[in-house]
């Protein structure tokens, strides 16, 4: 009967928002009144939102971007036991959260290709924590094609979906738990990209650590040793979707457009500059049931590990035609150089893999996408595994920009999770999300 009650639940959310959001679909065909165009009938670009400022000495846009998220985490287990036989309970949710608010500023200052991209976000759900309010950014200069140089905060790209295709996954503001486990995050550096040949271009970025946020320049290390880079080459069409490569093939290709990506990742980190456990954006090391490497006692009672030496590796490969589309990526991870706090331990590496597999298709062109994924990790302590199917809704007319998002996320021991994500460490069992995005 409970089970029951929570589907019909369910369906009464869904159904109530997708017809709110027909509702808006049908509204927007209205012509909008072109005498309050303050932007001076300027075309509108995704990405960019609006057009506030231009002349001689530059430009200013404002976009902005946020999320409504209904997450329902009561199918999964209320307990798990970890990889060194300790059970731990589980905190499950069910809330409705405004989940994440951004403000962007974009354009350029004195020279078109002297650009600026700053930003403002919150993540509502992670409110009373230290890294809820980020402000940020970086600032470009692009000499040519073949070499453009950006400073500042931005993702490292250790594998595909930090090359800078955020928000265009198949779920809103989620990544599957093998990309989420081996990824590195956002930090502060110094980052070149551009084309090599035709059809191949290159990322290269040398950064602070995996991870600034909840991380103060007096827990970062003085060594700069943390690199991530990618190779990507199109071998048919020479793109692969809208903004650098969006996944899921709402662009409609009617030649087979194709993608092959290598990606690596090598830093020193340190216990003490890691983003704690609750920290918003958490990317730990952690091994694969969930337990971040650097709790004290972890591997050996009197051990704790102080330092360590991470390096990734992952291989990415898609295919898109007429809707549809086949993604996977495949992570090689290795953690070792360690550096202890008391007992030594036989312990001398930590290795695990990952993959992750995604379909889709637009069943409807530009309207309606379906998708269902597969990801898993191969690890020492564990080897978690997750299914998810869910659906893309697009209720205005020809943009992306506009979204419901529903999935239901079938989680076998998940290693990952927080509060900004629908998944939390140590899950099993279903999880259901539901999503509207604006993407201006």
């Amino acid at each position: 009967m409970k089970i029951q009650t929570v589907l019909n639940f369910r369906t009464i959310i869904i159904s109530a928002l997708v017809l709110s959001v027909s509702i808006m679909a049908h509204a927007q065909e209205k012509p909008a009144n072109l005498d309050d165009d303050t932007t001076k009938y300027v075309p509108y670009r995704m990405m960019f939102g609006h057009r506030v400022a231009k002349s001689k000495y530059g430009e200013l846009n404002i976009r902005p971007y946020t999320y409504f998220r209904y997450l329902n985490q009561s199918g999964i287990d209320p307990s798990y036991v970890d990889g060194f036989g300790k059970t731990k309970e589980v905190d499950k949710r069910q809330d409705i959260q405004l989940q994440k608010v951004s403000i962007y500023f974009t354009g350029w200052a004195f020279d078109p290709k002297f650009t600026y991209f700053l930003y403002v976000w919150t993540s509502n759900a992670s409110q009373g924590q230290g890294a809820q309010v980020v402000v940020a950014g970086n600032l470009s200069y692009t000499f040519n094609k073949y070499l453009k140089l950006t400073g500042g905060i931005m993702s490292l790209p250790g594998v595909r979906s930090t090359e800078g295709n955020y928000p265009f996954w198949l779920s809103v503001d989620n990544r599957m738990i093998a990309d989420e486990y081996m990824r590195p995050s956002y930090t502060s550096g110094i980052q070149v990209k551009g084309e090599i040949v035709k059809k191949l271009t290159y990322q290269v970025m040398l950064g602070n650590n995996m991870s600034t946020l909840g991380v103060d320049a007096g827990q970062i290390d003085n060594k700069l040793n943390t690199v991530a880079g990618a190779l990507v080459f199109l071998p048919t069409t020479g793109e692969y979707g809208i903004f650098n490569g969006s996944y899921g093939d709402y662009d409609m290709h009617e030649k087979v457009a194709t993608r092959v990506g290598v990606h690596f990742t090598r830093s020193d980190e340190s216990r003490q500059g890691q983003p704690t456990n609750d920290a918003f954006e958490n990317v730990s090391l952690r091994v694969s049931d969930g337990s971040s490497i650097f709790l004290p006692n972890l591997f050996n009672p009197g051990t704790q590990i102080d330092e360590a030496r991470d390096q990734m590796f992952s291989v990415d490969a898609g295919a898109k035609l007429k809707g549809f589309a086949l993604e996977g990526e495949f992570y090689w991870r290795k953690i070792d150089n360690f550096k202890l706090i008391g007992s030594p331990m036989a312990l001398d590496k930590l290795n695990d893999e990952g993959l992750q597999l995604l379909a889709s298709a637009m069943v409807v062109p530009k309207k309606l996408q379906l998708y269902t994924t597969y990801s898993k990790i191969f690890g020492q302590y564990g080897d978690p595994s997750e299914t998810r199917v869910g659906f893309n809704f697009f209720p205005f007319k020809k943009t992306i920009s506009v979204r419901l998002n529903g999935q239901v996320t079938f989680t076998n021991g998940c290693p990952v999770g927080g509060l900004a994500y629908p998944y939390t460490v140590g899950a099993n069992g279903t999880i259901f999300n539901l999503d509207l995005e604006l993407n201006f």
